[in-house]
């Protein structure tokens, strides 16, 4: 059914953007040629018309087998007497947005205390000299005990960071694809391997980089137990690294660790009651009061029981109990039929039957979605998002964005640790499935998306599937020419091409959400015909070179986000009155095809855009990039954004001064990062931005004092209390070679003015990087509530933060966390 609506809604659409097209040829000068006399219609609007009646009819019949197929629903209805019912609408879960973390930190060291410090004491512990080197370590448990989070605490554990030059982490699933897996270990170790594709190769450059050092390899989530696929690693990795080397392999299966002939093998069990206990308790009553908690403990207990002791169960269960608040809700969980369900995965697939129900419909579409992924697949947030909203499962609410509300359902999946959240060393956040899940997401979700690693494994068979309504190809070696004229369902398509696309793409009317990987130097152009996919919503074009968009490109009017490489846009670009964000490059006034920077004053819905003028530069709003250069300085003055942008980038800015009007007056402006002024000899007045959180400078080489020309402070407001930064948590400077200077303001304008000017009142960390010149430290520092210091390669400064003996002690002394770095 939703297909001839969005047919209809389609040719309504179409009918619109060709009668603008029409009104704006009428009104267009009149063409040098011959006119075709008035009372004799021409062959293409014959065409035209034959080809709408032909469209309406095709529909028609479409929607008179909706109303056979309806009739034959209503009849069963009162066949076997249903009854219609008024449900409520799903309740929201109303949290505050400090709840959008998964409770791994909390929970899921819990009862795994000694097994982390045996696994550390293996993998730093020394072995003899006749000891096979490199030293193999397995950890073996069903699925959901807890195998990869325990080697994840081990891997990231700072002895074993230290202990360890090489380290790599790998994740093989199934099946074993051993190309994949020594790709993804040169990857991890920061070697390249594009230009390799044979095994052997690839083995030996592993084998290169990690020689005569002491590494650390890790493959979670082993399952072949074929001794031929492990073996050419295991001959590569013999004796190529120093003594004491480690290899850690996780796998659910004993016979696997066996053949991988295991030094050790460490058995993870089930949680003891008390740590299952424990772990579903911490999480399920996070933000309950003591005398709810007092209420639900019981019942509490009883349901952790159902458990059976496996941490993946219990941090699910945890987060469904947390999100509810009544003994009714927590009674109707524990008495609920799923528990008498066959086990699968041992019962795992019961508590997360009773999260997945308590879904609303929406994010019960968004979350079986997620099986078109393969399991250990890391999620770009912003990818997902963008196909649930490309599939309609995102509702409207009110004014808010979609993408905003899309990014709300994942927090709640989130939340509900359907998703497991991973912390870097780094302190990088992101975010995977459970593979259990994932097996579960695939269990209740419909054969209506696919996803191949290779075009190879794209079936015959494959092109009977006339509904289907994704297909994502992660990489591509040929063209399937068939593809665009048998699959007329689409909604998401993700290509990897080595080639131009045809003109039938135009076939793919439903098309929402489109991927392009150009991966060739040729020289390619997009079809015209692309541009008649007017639902269109998400085109992201990935090509090495500079790629011209078509000029028809205006008709795509509910187009919101036109991402990827570098192109060029053409006139028309105004018509998009949807865009949310635009990424192209080349503008200039030079080619008069291309759109001229006046179309996007018409783009009232734009918060992205990128813009480059001529050879080098780039303009942006929402997340405003500017590249500039000499030329560009009255281009960067005569900018200006909209009061709604919040992020701000100027990287290659060639002036000696910046001030432009309007950059003090973006009032909801939040991040600043201004990158490779080197000509650049005083800052502009950044201490007036109202809303400012973070500020990044680098790379500013001329600069040599910082005053109170960059804290905004004038003359007038001698008498006033005034807040500069007021809001600003982070500040850097990197880079700076001839800065000697940083004066906070008050020295400048007198000791009477300290008392009513307020600087930086919530800066928490401040870094200063490659200053070699700086002299010293602002006095105002010592009234910030910093919490974080970091000063590195800084000479002068790092002799004056000396602990007591330092001049510039007396002002930072109250910091926590100081950091001296050579």
């Amino acid at each position: 059914m939703e297909d001839v609506v969005d047919e209809w809604n389609t040719e309504l659409i179409k009918s619109a953007i060709q009668k603008e097209e029409e009104e704006n040829a009428d009104n267009a000068p009149v063409m040098k040629k011959k006119q075709v006399c008035p009372f004799i219609p021409s062959p293409s609007c014959c065409f035209s018309q034959v080809d709408k009646l032909a469209r309406r009819h095709d529909i028609a019949h479409k929607i008179k087998e909706l109303n056979e197929i309806l009739d034959e629903i209503a009849k069963g209805k009162d066949r076997y007497h249903f009854q219609l019912t008024n449900d409520p609408a799903p309740r929201v879960v109303e949290r505050p947005r400090t709840q959008t973390t998964s409770f791994v930190d909390m929970s899921e060291i819990c009862g795994r205390d000694s097994f982390k410090d045996d696994l550390v004491g293996m993998l730093l512990g020394k072995g003899s000299e006749e000891e096979r080197s490199p030293h193999l370590i397995s950890l073996v448990g069903m699925g959901g005990i807890g195998k990869t989070t325990l080697a994840q605490l081990a891997y990231n554990d700072p002895k074993v960071q230290a202990h360890f030059e090489i380290k790599a982490w790998v994740c093989v699933s199934d099946p074993f694809d051993q190309c994949k897996v020594a790709k993804e270990i040169l990857e991890s170790i920061k070697a390249q391997s594009f230009d390799l594709t044979a095994l052997q190769g690839l083995l030996e450059r592993i084998c290169d980089k990690v020689r005569g050092n002491k590494f650390f390899l890790v493959f979670d989530d082993v399952w072949t137990e074929d001794y031929a696929m492990w073996k050419p690693f295991r001959d590569a990795l013999k004796n190529c690294g120093s003594q004491n080397s480690r290899i850690l392999v996780t796998t659910r299966k004993e016979k696997v660790a066996k053949m991988m002939e295991s030094a050790n093998m460490i058995k993870l069990k089930e949680l003891s009651k008390e740590d299952c206990w424990s772990m579903f308790s911490q999480i399920a009553f996070a933000n309950k009061d003591p005398q709810q908690r007092e209420q639900l403990e019981d019942l509490g207990k009883k349901i952790s029981k159902k458990c059976k002791g496996l941490p993946l169960a219990a941090r699910t269960l945890g987060s469904l109990m947390c999100l509810k608040k009544s003994k009714e809700e927590w009674m109707n969980v524990l008495n609920s039929n799923l528990w008498e369900l066959e086990d699968v995965e041992r019962g795992l697939f019961a508590p997360l039957l009773l999260s997945y129900y308590d879904l609303s419909s929406p994010l019960k579409r968004c979350f079986s979605y997620c099986a078109v992924f393969p399991k250990d697949h890391f999620f770009d947030i912003d990818e997902l998002v963008s196909m649930w909203i490309a599939h309609g499962f995102v509702e409207s609410k009110g004014n808010m964005e979609m993408e905003i509300m899309a990014r709300e359902y994942f927090e709640d999946l989130v939340i509900r640790s359907f998703f497991q959240e991973f912390r870097s060393i780094d302190n990088e956040i992101s975010y995977k499935m459970h593979d259990i899940v994932n097996d579960f997401a695939q269990s209740i979700t419909k054969a209506r998306h696919l996803r191949f690693s290779t075009a190879t494994q794209f079936p015959p068979s494959t092109y009977s599937a006339k509904n289907l309504r994704t297909i994502i190809i992660f990489d591509q070696s040929y063209y399937m020419s068939n593809l665009f004229k048998d699959f007329k369902c689409l909604r998401v398509l993700t290509l990897k091409l080595q080639m131009e696309l045809p003109d039938t793409m135009e076939n793919l009317i439903h098309l929402r959400y489109l991927d392009l990987h150009f991966d060739t130097y040729m020289e390619l152009v997009l079809p015209e015909t692309i541009c008649n996919l007017c639902n269109l919503q998400f085109l992201k074009i990935y090509k090495p070179k500079v790629l011209l968009l078509p000029q028809g490109i205006g008709k795509l009017i509910n187009l919101r986000h036109l991402t990827g490489g570098e192109f060029v846009v053409p006139r028309g670009i105004g018509r998009l009155i949807s865009l949310r964000t635009l990424n192209c490059v080349n503008l200039s006034d030079e080619d008069s095809k291309r759109c001229k920077f006046g179309e996007f004053k018409k783009l009232i819905h734009l918060r992205d855009l990128y813009l480059n003028f001529g050879k080098d530069g780039i303009l942006t709003l929402k997340d405003l990039r500017i590249e500039s250069n000499l030329s560009d300085v009255l281009i960067l003055n005569a900018l200006e954004p909209p009061q709604t942008l919040e992020k701000l980038h100027i990287s290659c800015y060639r002036g000696n001064t910046m001030s432009p009007i309007w950059l003090t007056s973006l009032t909801n402006l939040e991040e600043l990062y201004l990158q490779s002024a080197v000509d650049l000899m005083s800052l502009p007045p950044l201490g007036k931005i109202p809303c400012l959180e973070l500020l990044t400078i680098e790379s500013a080489w001329r600069l040599k004092k910082v005053g109170v020309e960059f804290m905004g402070i004038e003359s007038e407001n001698k008498k006033e209390d005034i807040k500069i930064f007021p809001n600003l948590e982070y500040l850097e400077f990197s880079c700076f070679w001839d800065w000697e200077e940083w004066i906070g303001g008050t020295r400048e304008r007198g000791k009477e003015d300290e008392d009513c000017i307020t600087i930086m009142p919530r800066l928490q960390k401040l870094i200063i990087r490659c200053c070699t010149k700086l002299k010293s430290l602002p006095d105002f520092l010592r009234t910030t509530p910093l919490k974080e210091l970091e000063i590195a390669e800084c000479p002068i400064i790092k002799k004056r933060c000396q602990r007591e003996t330092g001049e510039d002690w007396p002002n930072i002394s109250h910091i926590p966390i100081i950091k001296l770095i050579d």
